[in-house]
């Protein structure tokens, strides 16, 4: 196998079409496409000038944009797939955007969803059946863990579902660590 060749370096007119292309396929946040640009752009302080007029330009062009980035990422993930706060913020902090960008989106897309409601969609969109054992009820607050649930939420959600209080109070008790989000 041959080793490949590293990618030419390009210009600044060629590396704002190479941008455009990759927002064509994808919606981007500006730190993934920094990165995918980084490997094409000329290296030294030419490369990293006209790295930041290729971004000063789409964001102009309104091409790039976290806070719609982020607005549309929250409310997708929580009518498609039903995931709670925490999941969507974990995301978007993964995708490089700002804090104070994730905190204001996440408060006016989670304004008026109720959690419990939200989990509820979540264990229903995954077929999730009531638990019959201990070991059901642990399986399904670590998938509701994973989908970015408060442990309260869980709780209460297992509570209904009349899960042995022993196991409960195993589950409160190793999420104590964790913030809640009530």
């Amino acid at each position: 196998m041959r080793p490949r060749k590293p990618p030419t370096a390009l210009d600044e007119d060629a590396l704002y079409t190479y941008a455009v292309r990759l927002l064509g396929t994808q919606m981007r946040t500006v730190a993934e496409l920094k990165r995918l640009l980084r490997r094409r752009a000329a290296l030294g302080e030419a490369g990293q000038a006209a790295l930041d007029a290729v971004i000063a330009r789409l964001k102009e062009h309104r091409y790039l944009d976290d806070t719609g980035y982020a607005l549309d990422y929250a409310k997708l993930r929580q009518e498609n797939s039903s995931f709670g706060r925490r999941r969507v913020q974990q995301d978007l902090m993964r995708k490089g955007v700002q804090a104070d960008v994730i905190t204001k989106t996440l408060d006016t897309a989670y304004e008026g969803v109720g959690e419990e409601a939200l989990a509820r969609r979540h264990l229903a969109r995954k077929r999730i059946a009531q638990p019959e054992t201990d070991k059901d009820a642990a399986r399904v607050a670590r998938l509701l863990l994973r989908a970015g649930f408060s442990t309260s939420t869980i709780v209460r959600i297992l509570k209904k579902w009349n899960v042995d209080e022993a196991a409960l109070t195993a589950f409160e008790s190793a999420g104590a660590d964790e913030p809640s989000d009530s």
